[in-house]
């Protein structure tokens, strides 16, 4: 694969606002919102395509400055490869896809009413680098309970259920501790059977856990939140905040690992 250029189309909700800053960078914004009204700010390569087709396989690098309004930001923020499992993009102004398992290898920044992990021996919010590697087609057995997930705000169903997703969905992540309103450079090393992440030039997870499939590049900052804890509960929603929260990215590089 050749270092290429990439064409990322803006996704913007809620008032949320993308402004480029200079020939290399841009600026994610979204307002001051309320409780359950939701606002998202975007970068993406996939939208507008299916998903066997997203551009980035195996053995590339991706590296970028970074840099937030506050330690923490009420919702997510964050910057990586996914494969858009909820198949939502639709909502974006995107095309619509089947929801998928998640494969994903990305930083993420998840404020303390998410908890977005399957294994409770992992860390669930906070600063991420996380990996999430499943199988690109449903498998069989979770086929048969598809069912099931309708009645997945019934407690004890989705306690099942969690279980049940745990078993086919491998994942690894860690927590590191840095202040992300400083500029930070940041890399994602993705190959076949690993993935390097880097902060600064230190490694921060060099992991086994390598997600499957073609993935789409994604740099967003929105309010929501989604927490499955082990007991089955299960919630998510839209957090409301009295300022602006905002997200600056520079020097975007895309290349051969």
């Amino acid at each position: 694969m050749s270092n290429r250029k990439f064409n990322l189309a803006e996704n913007i909700l809620g008032g949320g606002k993308v402004h480029r800053l200079g020939d290399s960078g841009w600026r994610l914004e979204i307002p001051p919102t309320k409780k359950g009204q939701y606002s998202l700010a975007q970068l993406d390569d996939y939208s507008s395509i299916v998903r066997r087709n997203f551009p980035w396989s195996a053995g590339v690098c991706i590296k970028l400055n970074a840099r937030a309004s506050s330690r923490t930001i009420p919702g997510t923020w964050g910057f990586g490869l996914w494969n858009d499992p909820f198949g939502l993009a639709f909502l974006k102004g995107g095309g619509a896809r089947l929801p998928a398992l998640p494969n994903t290898a990305w930083f993420f920044f998840a404020s303390d009413a998410n908890y977005l992990s399957l294994r409770d021996d992992l860390p669930a919010n906070g600063q991420l680098a996380a990996t999430f590697s499943s199988p690109r087609n449903l498998p069989p057995s979770l086929l048969l309970r598809l069912p099931l997930f309708l009645l997945v705000f019934l407690q004890p169903v989705a306690r099942v259920l969690r279980g049940w997703l745990r078993d086919q969905v491998r994942q690894d992540a860690v927590n590191f501790d840095h202040d992300p309103t400083d500029w930070r450079r940041y890399s994602i090393e993705r190959g076949n059977e690993q993935v390097i992440f880097k902060v600064d030039g230190s490694v921060i997870l060099h992991g086994a856990v390598a997600p499957e499939g073609p993935l789409g590049l994604v740099i967003w900052v929105d309010n929501q939140y989604a927490s499955w804890r082990e007991d089955g509960r299960l919630r998510f929603g839209n957090l409301a905040s009295n300022i602006p929260a905002w997200i600056e990215i520079a020097d975007l590089d895309v290349s051969p690992a």
